[in-house]
This record gives structure tokens, sequence and C-alpha cells, in this order.
């Protein structure tokens, strides 16, 4: 079984990545972001980026700072299969995963604009924003000293794989493809 964990900026193509392991390869998918607005709905709350920071770092601050991913790990663990994990988010997480087998980090990154662009399409209930907010709620997930918040930068930092998301989905699903060759998955 082999687990791989998805972190990425907003709109990037955590999904595209999830969604090509998926329908190419035969993983389940396991998403954290589904984890949270589940939560959000037991409290009744509002599904946005703000509630999804607010009960994500909730839960983390409450349980462990791995606790979202160690939930979803326990799931993939049971089905005994190649698994993917999306929207690892806190270097508590990486940590966590990084202590069982075959697990690797993809990052994913593109160009802001272009990564705006993506969120307007897709039309997320979270992302329903002007760009000023967009890039806001990133820089808000971007960095922290506490263990229990958002760290993106730092998570790319210790992915195993950078993807860079300029460029067509072919050209995406060809470089993961490559990689996923490389470790003979």
């Amino acid at each position: 079984m082999v687990i791989i964990g998805i972190t990425g900026t907003l709109g990037a193509g955590k999904g595209t990545i999830v969604d090509y392991l998926k329908e190419e390869r035969g993983f389940l998918h396991f998403s954290a972001r589904q984890f949270i607005i589940e939560e959000i709905e037991k409290r009744k709350l509002n599904i946005d980026r703000d509630s999804m920071t607010k009960v994500a770092n909730d839960l983390r601050a409450n349980n462990s700072p791995s606790y979202i991913i160690d939930e979803l790990y326990k799931r993939s663990e049971t089905s005994g299969k190649n698994c993917v994990i999306e929207s690892i988010r806190t270097i508590g997480e990486i940590q966590s995963l990084r202590k069982r087998n075959n697990f690797y980090l993809f990052a994913v990154d593109a160009d802001a604009k272009l990564r705006f662009q993506r969120i307007k399409i897709r039309k997320s209930s979270t992302d329903n924003v002007d760009f000023e907010t967009f890039i806001s709620n990133e820089q808000r997930e971007m960095e922290s000293d506490d263990p229990n918040k958002q760290n993106l930068l730092k998570c790319i930092i210790m992915a195993d794989f950078l993807f860079k998301n300029n460029k067509t989905k072919a050209e995406l699903n060809n470089e993961i493809e490559f990689v996923l060759k490389k470790l003979k998955i």
C-alpha cells in the first residue's frame, strides 16, 4: 500500500493530481477538506474558508497537530489499497505521515493569477472571493510558528516532489506519471 499526500497553494491543481491518481491509477481518495466540511456542518457553521480554517485549527489544537490527517490515514489503512490524502497543510501532519511506510508527499504550485482563474471556474463554496481576498486567505495559511496552524510554505518545502502547474492538464499528467514510474508505483 502506498500513501501519497497532496499539499500546495490554493487553486494550484491538488484536485487535478487527485483525479489523475484516482482515474488512471485506481487510488482511493481521502480529503481533509471534506473531513473539515463534515465537522463544519456538525457545528452548523457557514461553509467558507474562514470556517474551514477555524474548525481545522480547533480540531488540531484540541487533539494534535496531525489529527485530521491521522483520522484520514486510519480510513485509508483499512482499505489496503493505494491511497491519496488531499490537502495536507501542517508540518505536524507531514511528520506523522513520515512515520508510516510507503508515504510520499507531492506539492503543487502555480502562478497566482492562473490559480485565481482556476478557482473562479471551479466555483467551490469557499472560492467566491475577489483576487485580494484570495491572496489574503493564502497568506494567512502560508506560514505559522504554531504547529496546529497551516504552514503551506514549509509543507511545500518538505515535499518529495514539486509540480509547477503553469501548463496544460496533459503536461501535468505526464509529470505525475513520470514520478510514479520513478517510484515504481
